[in-house]
């Protein structure tokens, strides 16, 4: 259990990543690595580092090792921070929520400091806390978590059940029981495709989510992944972008599934000359194949592609990752 006591342990890292950049977040994570195996990545830009033992073996304290962090990220990446110090993950990350580009926001050590560093602040940002919560406390002049912290437990227990009302008064103590839980395999995964010159024809634009999305599904199947969710991301000639996310109709890693629904997600943005400059797609929500429920199907054609596919991921594996591709993709 993380309480109020003691100095910073944990940095909430946000990488401020140019649109179409997400494909960096892995080597970002790798660079964290190297302080500390305790990384939480948070996909699409941010992560979790417990530094407790990163402090003792630097001889550094967390700010100055968030610091040497920031440096990195921009010498080798061209990326910037912003980062939020605290003594566990929901304090780093309320500080983060106000620390600017480049700069380190941490929270004042000692009880009464984080006690200072929460009265003020609104109910609706304390993480965990959603808006109907919050309105309803603020209903109720609840509208500070120093508020929160003052009233008597059988209120907050009557206002939004006992168990949420327990937890609630904790957090707004700033008692925190979570913990930077290293995962291994990131919770999404990205690919992108910019085009040589600003592009209006939408075969071409079809065409690069094809390969994206072939991309990922032999990623995914690589790793024993299926995603839940697609995020498709269209950034234009005028540096702005249009982002949609549709939820798969069940977890798939199968190319023809994310390719239909990245093919629907485009459809629906009605793009008539438009200038592209580049398309993304980020498949969300990953977890174990083994654990995937797959819809059975008669369709004699899905079955025969799904065996297709199978024998072009191995071909890929022994060959290299371009060993086969669809024929669209190879005129």
């Amino acid at each position: 259990m993380n309480t109020c006591h003691g100095g910073a342990s944990t940095l909430y890292v946000r990488f401020l990543l140019p649109p179409m950049y997400e494909a960096a977040l892995p080597r970002l994570l790798s660079l964290l690595g190297e302080f500390t195996p305790e990384v939480e990545a948070l996909p699409p830009d941010a992560a979790l580092v417990d530094v407790r033992g990163a402090r003792r073996y630097f001889g550094r304290g967390a700010v100055e090792l968030a610091a040497l962090i920031r440096v990195r990220a921009l010498a080798l990446y061209g990326v910037e921070c912003a980062i939020g110090a605290g003594p566990g993950p929901m304090l780093a990350r309320m500080a983060a929520r106000g620390a600017a580009p480049g700069v380190t926001r941490a929270v004042p050590e000692g009880a009464d400091g984080v006690r200072e560093f929460l009265a003020e602040r609104p109910v609706g940002e304390l993480p965990g806390i959603g808006r109907a919560t919050a309105r309803t406390l603020c209903e109720y002049g609840l509208d500070s978590l120093g508020k929160v912290a003052a009233a008597p437990l059988s209120t907050l227990q009557r206002l939004v059940g006992a168990r949420a009302g327990r937890e609630l008064r904790e957090k707004a103590r700033g008692i925190d029981r979570t913990r930077v839980a290293p995962n291994a395999a990131a919770r999404s995964l990205s690919a992108e495709r910019p085009f040589p010159r600003d592009e209006l024809d939408p075969f071409r634009h079809r065409r690069a989510l094809l390969s994206i999305a072939e991309e990922l599904g032999a990623g995914m199947r690589g790793d024993g992944q299926v995603c839940r969710a697609l995020t498709l991301t269209v950034r234009y000639a005028d540096r702005t972008t249009t982002t949609r996310t549709r939820t798969l109709p069940e977890p798939t890693a199968h190319s023809v599934a994310l390719t239909t629904a990245a093919y629907r997600m485009y459809e629906a943005l009605g793009l008539q000359r438009a200038r592209v400059r580049a398309v993304a797609l980020r498949a969300e929500d990953l977890g174990p194949a083994e654990h995937a429920a797959h819809q059975l199907t008669f369709d004699p054609v899905d079955e025969r592609t799904r065996r297709i596919e199978e024998v072009a991921d191995r071909a890929r594996e022994r060959f290299g990752p371009g060993a086969i591709v669809p024929g669209t993709l190879a005129a």
